[in-house]
């Protein structure tokens, strides 16, 4: 904060004499010439001290009546000159060894009173002009109550006088009580959904407050989540139609929103947006970075769809999928008898497959290096040669990369060009992990919630708000990919439309798994641990995907399709199905 305390500077007085110890005639004289203005006097090593008012006019022996004083410098800070006044009220001010005047030591508190009562207003207005809607609370080292704004009395519905000065636990479980256990482990904590009561539940940020590396309190800011979510389960037994509407309207006009997929309304995503719009209004070539499961691919789509048009093809490949014997007549096709089992007729490669859209080359950092060094040609020269061809054809297309690897990393450890990261790193878009944007998982909850309920069949009436917490709580370091895998798993065990905290897997659930009294655990098949569970779901899932298979003829791109996904999404699947 700029406000500091005055300067030493500030409070000099000039007022006074400075003779020296063995000028006994000088001090007699200056002490009967200035009754009230200070004497002090100074000895050989440059040590001061203060001669009485009432010295007597002759003085015998001098050291026996004077007052020792500390000195200070002009550029000490108040908070160590306060040491300065512990045998005498009056200090000498120094400045390159030489005296300057003195100092009060009632005039150093008159000052530091006024700095406080200046920094209290500061304090008080700032806590007047907060938001009301936020509560902010402060505990001291005791975990007692300082302060309480108006926006605490608003949520909480807890009168100030009531509260201040008082232990927080009379009011609060202790064991749910934030800002206690920031006090206690000094462990600050950032957009975290919490319940200081059963029936209440807010987003927090708390932190320690610290003094010469000691806790002495803590403060908090809470904004109240419960109104949004009592309004959110009446609204995840209505956005059934609605979703199912709008794939209709979707089917009917599918360009009409190239954003529509991407869900989220937190500010990493807008910003993510609205550099996406930007990027869109040209051809430039576009890296996507983003960790894995984050829907890399549903951003590269969304760049494709703002700028081309309907009928443009976007040609997805996986780098990372394909054999490395394969991947150049993959990309850049190949002629007819080009080599030993080739197609006779020849085939068209990736890039001229995207002619006039966008070519996404998906885990570019996983291309081998020698097909790098053709690539990078593509983006220089804009042409190539298919496998086995002499004709020279033109790269008609927008190409976006993506990666979840560390490309600057690999340049330095030789496994990836660094002149074809700087030919696709024209333009970056960075795609923000779940846990940077935890105040969407509500509605990719609830999206996820109506793909799965029509997959499986299932109509879910009920999501308790203790899920919420357990997701809202997790880190999700498998991003949407496993916030996606999470909720079908909830869809397919929950049977009688509800879903339940016990469904959660072991390392998201933070709850009590025991049965409750009188609940029907159905027959005892011995204890299960988390890879049993996991197992067992896994074969449930395997044998409905099979029989999803089975129902398409094998053809994934059709099932990929009826289930609302990507056709990378659905071979991710089968492969962590083994099918």
């Amino acid at each position: 904060m700029k406000h500091q305390l005055p300067v030493v500077e500030h409070f000099i007085r000039t007022d006074c004499i400075i003779v020296d110890l063995t000028d006994l005639v000088a001090i007699r004289g200056a002490r009967m010439a200035a009754e009230f203005t200070p004497v002090f006097v100074r000895d050989e090593s440059g040590q001061y001290a203060l001669l009485p008012v009432s010295a007597a006019e002759t003085i015998l022996n001098v050291q026996d009546i004077l007052i020792n004083v500390k000195t200070v410098n002009t550029d000490d800070p108040l908070t160590k000159v306060s040491a300065a006044f512990n045998s005498c009220s009056l200090a000498i001010v120094l400045n390159d060894g030489k005296a300057l005047g003195y100092l009060s030591a009632q005039d150093v508190m008159d000052a530091v009173v006024q700095a406080h009562r200046v920094l209290e207003a500061y304090f008080a207005t700032t806590l007047d002009t907060l938001d009301p809607d936020v509560a902010i609370t402060l505990i001291d080292e005791e975990g007692c109550v300082a302060v309480w704004t108006s926006g605490a009395e608003h949520i909480f519905s807890i009168p100030k006088d009531d509260i201040i000065g008082k232990p927080a636990s009379d009011f609060f479980p202790v064991d749910r009580l934030q800002s206690l256990r920031t006090l206690e482990t000094g462990q600050p904590a950032h957009k975290m959904q919490h319940r200081p009561r059963h029936d209440l539940f807010v987003l927090i940020n708390s932190n320690p407050v610290t003094l010469e590396d000691r806790i002495i309190g803590a403060v908090a800011a809470e904004s109240d989540l419960t109104t949004q979510m009592r309004l959110h389960q009446e609204l995840l037994q209505m956005t059934s139609k609605v979703h199912h509407l709008q794939k209709e309207v979707a089917l009917l006009n599918p360009a009409a929103d190239p954003f529509q997929h991407i869900k989220g309304t937190s500010r990493a995503i807008k910003h993510s947006i609205e550099t996406i719009k930007k990027i869109s209004s040209t051809k430039a070539t576009v890296l996507i970075l983003g960790e894995s499961g984050t829907g890399k691919e549903l951003f590269a789509k969304a760049i494709h769809e703002s700028r081309e048009s309907m009928n443009a093809p976007f040609i997805a490949i996986n780098c990372g999928a394909i054999p490395a014997a394969l991947f150049e007549s993959e990309l850049f096709g190949y002629e007819r008898g080009a080599f030993s089992g080739a197609d006779p007729k020849g085939k068209k490669g990736k890039i001229e497959l995207a002619r006039g859209g966008t070519l996404f080359l998906d885990e570019i950092g996983e291309m081998p290096l020698d097909l790098q060094v053709k690539l990078l040609r593509v983006l220089q020269e804009r042409s190539y040669f298919p496998v086995g061809g002499t004709k020279l054809l033109q790269a008609d297309c927008r190409i976006i990369a993506a990666t979840n690897r560390d490309l600057k990393r690999m340049i330095d450890d030789g496994s990836f060009r660094e002149d074809l990261y700087y030919r696709l790193n024209v333009v970056t878009l960075e795609v923000p992990p779940l846990r940077d944007r935890k105040e969407d998982i509500y509605e990719l909850t609830q999206s996820f919630l109506h793909e799965f309920s029509l997959v499986y069949g299932r109509h879910i009436h009920s999501f308790t708000p203790e899920v919420f917490e357990d997701l809202l709580h997790y880190d999700w370091p498998g991003n949407i990919r496993e916030l996606r895998n999470t909720i079908e798993r909830l869809v397919i065990f929950s049977t009688e439309g509800e879903i339940r905290r016990e469904y959660l897997p072991d390392h998201i659930y933070s709850g009590d798994k025991s049965p409750q009294p009188g609940e029907d655990v159905g027959p005892s098949t011995g204890p299960i641990n988390g890879a049993t569970y996991q197992a067992r779901l896994d074969e449930y899932e395997r044998n409905l995907m099979r029989e999803a298979l089975e129902a398409v003829n094998g053809n994934k791109y059709t099932l990929a399709k009826q289930l609302g996904i990507s056709r990378a999404t659905l071979y991710n699947k089968l492969k962590r199905l083994k099918l």
